[in-house]
């Protein structure tokens, strides 16, 4: 049975494990849309020490960090999801989905999700809308990169 538990990112080891797994998961997301400044890519380990998200992270039975998940309250009842990591090894295996379904939980007095990606990203796209997400908007970020903005109701 995975477990996941919040990150403290005071703590060396677990800091070090979610920069790598960041960078795994991102790297291969920019070759997905081809845009190789993905801002979780630019981070150095003591910007990601310094964010203000909540992180969440996803844990195997060896206590190996198999995805992690970020969220931020950037206004009252409205949460953003800000990362959705999985490490390559465990692609296709419900990490992100489950991940998903704990935040929506955890988080069920908000009244609606925010989540972005990769207009290329289709996996992620995919995960989106299998949630309930409802594409908002596109934003072209660089030249022929395009993001989707989607939004989820919460509970009201």
């Amino acid at each position: 049975m995975d477990t996941i538990i919040k990150l403290d990112l005071k703590d060396a080891f677990i800091l070090s494990e979610l920069w790598s797994l960041q960078h795994k998961a991102y790297r291969l997301e920019a070759e997905l849309i081809g845009f190789n400044e993905i801002p979780p890519l630019l981070e150095t380990r003591d910007m990601l020490a310094g964010s203000t998200e909540e992180f969440y992270g996803c844990f195997d039975d060896s206590g190996d960090l198999m995805g992690a998940v970020a969220v931020l309250e950037e206004s009252t009842g409205k949460l953003t999801v800000t990362r959705m990591m999985v490490h390559p090894d465990h692609f296709r295996k419900g990490v992100a989905g489950g991940l998903l379904e704990f935040i929506f939980q955890h988080y069920s007095r908000m009244a609606q999700f925010i989540v972005s990606t990769g207009k290329l990203n289709i996996p992620a796209v995919t995960l989106y809308t299998k949630h309930g997400f409802i594409p908002a908007g596109v934003e072209e970020v660089a030249p022929g990169v395009e993001l989707i903005e989607f939004y989820r109701s919460g509970k009201l």
